[in-house]
């Protein structure tokens, strides 16, 4: 597994740790946080207090920069997974929040309507962009911002090109990681769902289940392997399949929570027990993991931190070429965890299912 990255490169506590702190979204952090009153007193009052106990102060350097060198930012977004946006979009909301900066949000159909909205941002006096997946992956994309002469990073980027700004984890590794776990809790006929065939991560995250039971001498069967699209009816009907047949698997891996939680909803629909009957692991580690019950096991993917990341990086860009000082691209890889939690289990017939029955 790739080397841990720290929070913000140090020990900085972001509005995510107080949520966490506290049992709250971000989002009532930050309502808190700009004193907006829709917030219960007895939940602000839990708020405030770890404020208070965590030390969390907004980043005021970036807040007085920003004052010196304003800029409005938009984010470009294309993507099924309402989780994963939700991720996305807080990280974002609080690194232009503590640096001042204005955001702009578009959406488009895919890579293929993304010139009209990227040109509604330029309109916008937008001076530079965030692409979210497939968009971070699209050459057709990055070709029309360069042509635009407007700097852009790209978030959860599968397959960056070398001359562009992004921050990914490595979805085969990742993925690889995920599979040998499977494969340590005794499980053998392992499924696997898809994420969408627009992105490159999905193709990623599938290559390094398959080469991690190649190399467990385990065979990958094709009717095994169900089509879906990071949505979770797409999970559902995908578990559907693979779960009303005679080689039914002990485990499925889902490319992300969003299908993996599908999955579990089949699972329960069908009569079967999770993790006792089935395992059912995810991948985004987003709010949706531990949403339904039990909660999921998945890889952890630091979406926000990631976010953040690209908005510094974005904001870096932007001075650069206002100063007319060329830009070195950089391609931040961020580490990912496995993080293990009710959803999973050792298969049945396993020498360690058996104690446990005992």
């Amino acid at each position: 597994m790739a080397r841990k990255v720290g929070r913000r490169g140090g020990n900085i506590v972001t509005i995510h740790d107080v949520a966490r702190h506290v049992g709250v979204s971000p989002m009532t952090v930050s309502r808190v946080i700009n004193g907006e009153k829709n917030v219960r007193e007895e939940t602000r009052a839990k708020v405030l207090a770890s404020v208070e106990a965590l030390k969390y102060s907004p980043n005021l350097a970036a807040r007085s920069l920003a004052t010196q060198d304003q800029a409005r930012i938009g984010l470009m977004y294309s993507n099924p997974s309402v989780a994963f946006l939700s991720e996305l979009l807080l990280g974002i909301l609080e690194e232009t929040s503590q640096a001042g900066t204005q955001l702009l949000i578009e959406s488009c159909d895919g890579p293929e309507g993304a010139s009209v909205a990227l040109e509604r941002l330029k309109h916008s006096g937008c001076d530079g962009v965030i692409l979210s997946p497939p968009l971070s992956d699209s050459t057709r994309v990055a070709k029309i911002l360069k042509d635009m002469g407007m700097p852009f990073v790209g978030v959860a980027a599968a397959r960056p090109a070398t001359d562009i700004c992004s921050v990914s984890i490595d979805d085969f590794k990742a993925a690889y990681a995920m599979t040998r776990r499977l494969i340590e809790l005794g499980h053998r006929t392992i499924a696997f769902i898809k994420g969408h065939p627009n992105q490159y991560a999905s193709q990623l995250r599938y290559e390094g289940f398959e080469s991690t039971m190649e190399r467990a001498g385990l065979t990958v069967e094709p009717q095994l392997v169900a089509q879906g699209y990071f949505t979770y009816r797409s999970g559902f009907d995908a578990a559907e399949r693979l779960l009303n047949q005679k080689n039914r698997p002990t485990a499925i891996f889902a490319s992300n929570d969003d299908m993996a939680a599908g999955a579990v909803a089949t699972a329960h629909r069908l009569g079967l027990e999770v993790p006792e009957q089935l395992t059912v692991v995810g991948f985004d580690d987003t709010a949706m993991a531990s949403s339904v019950w039990p909660e999921l096991t998945t890889v952890r993917q630091p979406i926000s931190d990631m976010a953040s990341m690209s908005v510094r990086l974005l904001l870096d860009q932007i001075r650069a070429h206002r100063a007319g000082r060329p830009f070195e691209a950089v391609r931040e890889v961020r580490d990912f965890a496995l993080i293990e939690r009710q959803s999973s289990d050792v298969a049945l017939g396993t020498p360690e299912a058996g104690e446990k029955d005992a």
